[in-house]
């Protein structure tokens, strides 16, 4: 305050001692969202000057138990009144005068106290975001002989303060305050009357006064709406259980904008929170950030609150509200303290009961559930051990005999390994001649599974659980007759040595499906010693040396031809040559193209040198004229 104004006196004309257009950029850019806070920001301070004027030792309540009421005006303006305690001049030079000094610091109106929401000066000066001028009417329940004060701030910095007549239309008859915004230019449609209904609606729905908004009906008649619920939606209440579930659900249509698959009943009393988890009607991925509605003592905070679950709940979708969790400066999130964290494990505690209670039973919600949402029931089975056990009983894989689950197949297998895949092609690739074979492999190749099923391996040691082999593929497949092995002999050697480069041994066998020509058998640990090798070749001699000493030699990869196959036979009757091999070449590259793995650049050389040998060949070929075919016309 300048030297102009006089310490204390109510009648004052001074400029604020800070650059409003600073204050309300850095409110627009770094503090709030968006102006739509302004409104919230209102309410607060009438929220907060009702629970005042509801403390204060021996002052009477206003008429009715006191409310709020919004009015958008016909020129553009908003009004919002309160029934609220209401400033005296001196409070009003002092909390008006100085940005951000609150009323709910004043010890008369108990500091600290949990039930005011905010601070009234910040409050007020947000609604700069969208008003040209801010004008507050305000008259004291604590005093009501004095003079009411009228103060009217610009938005270049100026401000009025003086006291009024209380004879004046717009001071509170029985205390309580005025504001009135006029808009900011382009900024006309945030005082809107349905721009003001619908965020009343949002972020005061919820709130225990009454809030109203002067509206007019289609006839043009005024009527005053109440846009604030009586009690939140879901406290227990004397209607029946099924009435209450069908308010629940639309309930969360209306808010949330989706019908959920069921819901959690959330009640902390630690730190004041109450509020309903819903299931989401749809899977989500598990890398998707979880938004929450969260109110803070029923005014709304946000809508996209993250991390108030643990992330495998990704699933669900609260609505809370909460007395005890702290409040970011701009009343928009919560800080991330260790308040915070607890209330987040204890949330998850009551999420995680109620999934193991509905899958401990089968049931259509448990069904759909883990048809909807199995990613989650994985996520949780990672670092829950009670989860991992129920997750082995409930949650299917594929696998070559169908859909199974872990117990299932263990069952099935009566002791012998069971067997999976931690690769989606690998399995795709094995299932057609693991299923003719009547093999049993699991496919672990989707988020989650390796992972899950290391663990499954671990704790339950007599399911003999382990990633396939080439071994294990190969000891099923049956092998061809001594006499048919020794006539392919120099076939299947000649073979072997037209893929020595790619490091490939080629064996004869028969099995299903016949259509199948080859199969390429590869193991993890040869893979990871192939690469190591090649490492080896790259490096000095000191890291080649380091490396070469880890690493334990490679297995030779096992192309297995399918002798129940008329190519295959073909290809072994066919004289040894270029042709011969070329074909060898093309079924591995093609037979390595089915595993999944891209080819490298010599393997690329290797199917291009197959095509052209082959195309060669055929070109080359001389024509054959079929005798039963009938003569053209012009033949002799």
């Amino acid at each position: 305050m300048t030297s102009a104004a006089r310490e204390g006196s109510p009648d004052s004309r001074a400029a604020f001692q800070v650059d409003l257009h600073g204050v309300v950029d850095l409110l627009a850019r770094h503090l709030y969202s968006s102006p739509r806070v302004y409104l919230r920001e209102l309410l607060q301070n009438g929220v907060d000057a009702l629970t005042a004027r509801r403390l204060l030792p021996g002052l009477a309540a206003p008429e009715g138990g006191g409310r709020i009421l919004l009015t958008p005006c016909a020129d553009g303006s908003l009004e919002v009144r309160d029934d609220g305690v209401g400033l005296t001049g001196a409070e009003a030079v002092e909390l008006l005068a100085t940005i951000g000094r609150s009323s709910k610091r004043d010890a008369d109106l108990g500091a600290g106290r949990e039930e005011f929401l905010g601070q009234f000066g910040i409050g007020l000066l947000s609604a700069f975001m969208v008003a040209e001028t801010i004008e507050l009417v305000s008259r004291s329940a604590r005093q009501p002989d004095a003079a009411p004060v009228r103060w009217l701030g610009h938005a270049d910095g100026r401000y009025e303060l003086g006291e009024i007549s209380p004879d004046d239309p717009d001071v509170p008859a029985g205390g309580g305050s005025l504001v009135r915004l006029h808009p900011r230019r382009d900024m006309e449609h945030w005082l809107a009357a349905e721009t003001v209904v619908a965020l009343a609606e949002d972020v005061g729905g919820l709130l225990p006064v009454p809030v109203h908004v002067a509206t007019t009906l289609e006839d043009g008649s005024p009527v005053q709406r109440r846009v604030s619920a009586t009690a939140l939606p879901w406290s227990p209440s004397a209607t029946a259980p099924a009435a209450r579930e069908q308010s629940l659900v639309d309930y969360a249509e209306r808010t949330l904008g989706f019908t959920p698959l069921a819901r959690i009943d959330l009640d902390l009393p630690l730190a004041g929170l109450t509020g309903v988890a819903y299931v989401l009607p749809g899977a989500l991925a598990p890398t998707s950030t979880a938004h929450h509605r969260v109110y803070l003592r029923r005014m709304l905070l946000s809508s996209s609150v993250p991390d108030l679950l643990p992330p495998w709940a990704f699933f669900v979708r609260c609505v809370v509200d909460v007395a005890a969790l702290r409040p970011t400066a701009s009343r928009e999130g919560l800080y991330d303290d260790e308040v915070l964290v607890a209330t987040r494990d204890a949330l998850g505690r009551q999420v995680r009961a109620w999934l193991l209670a509905t899958l401990a039973e089968p049931s259509p919600l448990a069904t759909t559930f883990l048809r909807t949402h199995h990613l989650a029931v994985r996520a949780l089975a990672l670092q829950d051990d009670e989860m991992l056990d129920l997750a082995t009983q409930v949650l299917p894989f594929e696998s070559t005999l169908g859909p199974t689950t872990l117990a299932d197949a263990a069952e099935r297998l009566a002791g012998e390994r069971l067997l999976f895949t931690t690769d989606l092609e690998e399995f795709r690739r094995l299932a057609p001649v693991a299923s003719a074979q009547g093999l049993l492999l699991v496919n672990g190749g989707y988020v989650y599974d390796d992972d899950l099923l290391t663990r499954v391996a671990a704790r339950f040691p007599a399911w003999r659980l382990a990633r396939v082999t080439a071994d294990d593929v190969a000891h099923t497949l049956e092998e061809v007759e001594p006499l048919r092995e020794l006539e392919v002999t120099e076939a299947l050697t000649g073979a072997t040595a037209a893929l020595a480069s790619a490091d490939c041994e080629v064996v004869l066998r028969r099995f299903e499906p016949t259509a199948l020509p080859a199969l390429l058998l590869r193991d993890a640990e040869g893979d990871h010693a192939r690469a190591a090798a090649a490492t080896v070749a790259a490096a000095d001699d000191l890291w080649g040396g380091i490396v070469a000493g880890l690493t334990a030699p490679a297995k030779p990869r096992r192309l297995v031809l399918n002798d129940d196959n008329t190519s295959v036979r073909a290809l072994l009757a066919g004289a040894p040559g270029p042709v011969r091999d070329a074909g060898v070449h093309a079924l591995y590259v093609t037979s390595l193209l089915a595993s999944g793995r891209p080819l490298h650049d010599g393997e690329s050389r290797l199917l291009d040198g197959a095509l052209r040998t082959l195309l060669d060949g055929a070109l080359a070929a001389p024509t054959t004229t079929d005798p039963a075919a009938p003569p053209c016309e012009g033949d002799a």
